[in-house]
């Protein structure tokens, strides 16, 4: 009888096989990447960072506020055997976007991805009459110039590079409005015109750009609305799979925009949220 026939496979083969994960079946590898994600510490910004290092990219992300969730999320990304590591920055500040990038290069020595996702949702309603301009301006600054400015300084890297892929975080706010949150649905609506407009202005460095917009997510950020009786029936009345979706359904097709499977797709809103809003 014949032994075993071993086929000799290439280095990249071997890093794809040690590091990928599966989704619907197709094994997706970041072997080798260097990803950067903002908002990283929890949410759909944590489960991206898990995501993202189980695939095999090495990760850097950023948090503002709660330093131990972020060590946390970086301690359970790291077991997968990539270098991640969390770093403060206000995502609404020019100064520190510029520091969290320059930090990435530093420690990773490149950029190939980028996640921008940081951002925030207030579950007060806010009718336009009584909104202040402090109110317009401090969502305008954390949800759309956040995105701007890690943007800003990400693309040098990846046009010096020649290759890139940019992932930005929408909402399906930014399609059809949100009546009493105006100024949230503005800046989400902000976030796919300019990943447009940046998708055909970049395509001649070959950086991709696409954005995800997921609808309503059990996140710390939304539970308070789902986990009242009131709030999960308004919320799950208009999805027609009648739930809300996870962290990691999100995850998924934002590890799939970042990975050679999208390869030939830019300037895409891809819509996560259960047939509530459909955009074609």
């Amino acid at each position: 009888m014949l032994g075993p026939v071993l086929v000799p496979i290439s280095s990249f083969e071997f890093l794809t096989s040690l590091f990928a994960v599966s989704i619907g079946g197709v094994m997706i590898s970041l072997a080798g990447r260097a990803a950067l994600i903002t908002g990283g510490s929890r949410g759909i910004g944590a489960a991206a960072v898990k995501m993202f290092a189980q695939a095999g990219a090495d990760v850097v992300f950023s948090y503002f506020k709660s330093k131990d969730a972020a060590l946390q999320i970086q301690q359970e990304a790291g077991k997968h055997g990539t270098r991640v590591e969390a770093f403060k920055a206000d995502a609404g500040k020019q100064a520190d976007n510029k520091s969290l990038v320059d930090h990435c290069i530093a420690r990773l020595g490149r950029l190939d991805i980028l996640v921008a996702n940081a951002g925030v949702w207030n579950q007060e309603d806010l009718p336009i009459e009584k909104m202040s301009e402090k109110q317009w301006d401090e969502m305008i600054r954390t949800n759309l110039k956040s995105i701007y400015s890690v943007i800003h300084f990400s693309v040098p890297h990846m046009i010096k590079q020649k290759s890139g892929k940019i992932v930005t975080i929408s909402s399906t706010a930014g399609q059809r409005g949100e009546s009493l949150h105006t100024h949230y649905g503005a800046s989400k609506g902000g976030i796919i015109s300019f990943t447009k407009g940046l998708a055909t202005e970049l395509a001649r460095h070959n950086i991709l750009v696409n954005c995800v917009a997921p609808g309503w997510v059990a996140t710390d950020m939304s539970n308070p609305v789902l986990e009242t009786k009131t709030g999960q029936k308004m919320a799950t009345t208009m999805i027609p799979l009648r739930r809300a979706g996870t962290a990691e359904e999100i995850a998924g097709p934002i590890l799939f925009a970042a990975s050679d499977l999208a390869n030939f797709m830019t300037g895409e809103i891809i819509n996560v949220n259960g047939g509530a809003v459909l955009c074609g």
